[in-house]
């Protein structure tokens, strides 16, 4: 029986010859990754544990400012501080920050956009949506801080390796269809818990003809669907996106075609119909065009899973020279302050402003309820974000709808949740 792309890449970074499902395997760690919101109690443990000691390679960890940057408050300021002095004492060479003028953001976005991640390596995160980066091919998913905290220091995690479910992905999407329509329609399927520990593998002719962005999409969200990963196996795309970021050597690994699979998911695709995940679990799913009674009150556009650069640009063309409706306000958040900057410079920043939309600075503020967006009791929202969680925008009295970047858009200017048409 053959091997999954996971059961190859954590075979080679446990350094044996074969690992399989549910063993419990010592694994070579090749990056990671932690942000404001945990850094500083992952450093508080480290120090605890180790004390002074120094972590075990200072140039495979990167840490980004995006939670509550600019700082919102107090308690979010010492939050920063913390982080920092974990960078300047351990002398971390990876730090996306608000000082000195360079790039900063989500680090889901920063990581790849600036090469910090290859096909075939071992990313870990002390953030769940770290299963985006699965998207280059690499085994990537979230832990806990005391994990991280020993990960510092080792470079090593004890885990079990997951099974492997398939989706194959066929059929030929409609315009007005994006990889969230996918996502959610997959989630809606499986239901939250329907891939509990288990490695999401995307493939098929839909993942073949889907961007680089599009398929972070659809491996940000699979652990929205319990999944330990989302993994896509590397093709010419993937090789061209991280071949311009960086040089460095890397192990391309892929299925055989008899690997051995919990599970087979079959969908044809190309009746598929703009979705929205409706209040309050992304399982909630239905079509946006038996929504158009749903009057909202907030459209937001950002975070990890819908600010990316495409994410953008598909929803500046949807607004291009159209106006949001006179009582809804919309947020535009990119990712990235390098995004920022590109949009800026070809006229799509123009376009949101123009389109009555607040253009906000990157960060993750809005999807986590914390800043730059949180909603009050009884306001309805549709949101390119992750989660639709009960209170996780703001007020637990408030309603939010999931949906792709062009749907959102959309309904910003109609005024109700509506598809593009």
């Amino acid at each position: 029986m053959g091997e999954t792309i996971t059961e190859k890449i954590l075979a080679k970074k446990s350094k044996r010859k074969r690992v399989l499902p549910d063993e419990i395997i010592w694994v070579d760690v090749d990056l990671a990754l932690t942000h404001d919101a945990l850094g500083g109690p992952c450093y508080s443990i480290f120090k605890k544990e180790f004390g002074n000691q120094r972590v075990w390679n200072r140039k495979r960890i990167v840490c980004v400012a995006d939670h509550f940057v600019p700082p919102k408050d107090i308690e979010s300021a010492i939050m920063y501080q913390r982080l920092k002095q974990f960078v300047k004492e351990q002398r971390i060479s990876h730090f996306y920050s608000l000082e000195g003028g360079e790039d900063y953001g989500i680090c889901h976005v920063i990581l790849p956009y600036h090469g910090h991640v290859k096909p075939g390596e071992v990313v870990l995160g002390t953030d769940s949506h770290t299963t985006t980066h699965g998207a280059l091919g690499a085994f990537a998913t979230g832990v806990g801080i005391t994990d991280m905290a020993n990960v510092f220091r080792t470079g090593k995690i004890w885990l079990r390796v997951p099974h492997t479910i398939r989706f194959n992905l066929q059929g030929k999407l409609k315009p007005n269809v994006m990889a969230k329509d996918i996502i959610l329609g997959i989630i809606s399927d499986l239901g939250c818990d329907g891939a509990n520990y288990k490695v999401m593998e995307f493939s098929g002719s839909v993942i073949k003809d889907l961007c680089i962005d599009e398929r972070f999409t659809l491996s940000n969200m699979a652990v929205e669907a319990g999944a330990k990963a989302g993994i896509i196996e590397p093709d010419k795309k993937t090789i061209e996106f991280v071949r311009e970021r960086q040089n460095e050597k890397f192990e391309v690994f892929h299925s055989d075609k008899d690997a051995d699979y919990i599970e087979t998911k079959d969908y044809d695709l190309s009746k598929l119909e703009p979705l929205v995940a409706t209040p309050h679990s992304p399982e909630n799913v239905t079509e946006a065009k038996r929504l158009k009674n749903v009057k909202i009150d907030q459209a937001y556009i950002g975070s990890c899973t819908g600010a990316k650069y495409y994410d953008l640009v598909r929803a500046a063309e949807v607004l291009r020279g159209k106006r949001i409706a006179k009582n809804v306000r919309l947020f535009v958040a990119p990712a990235t302050l390098g995004i920022y900057k590109r949009l800026e410079k070809e006229g799509y920043i123009k376009i949101f402003l123009d389109c009555g939309a607040r253009v906000l600075s990157p960060g993750c503020g809005a999807c986590l309820g914390t800043h730059l967006g949180v909603l009050g009791p009884g306001e309805v929202c549709i949101s390119t974000t992750n989660r639709n969680f009960r209170g996780r925008m703001g007020s637990p009295e408030s309603f939010v709808y999931l949906a792709s970047p062009v749907t959102v858009a959309t309904s910003a200017i109609k005024g109700y949740i509506s598809p593009l048409t």
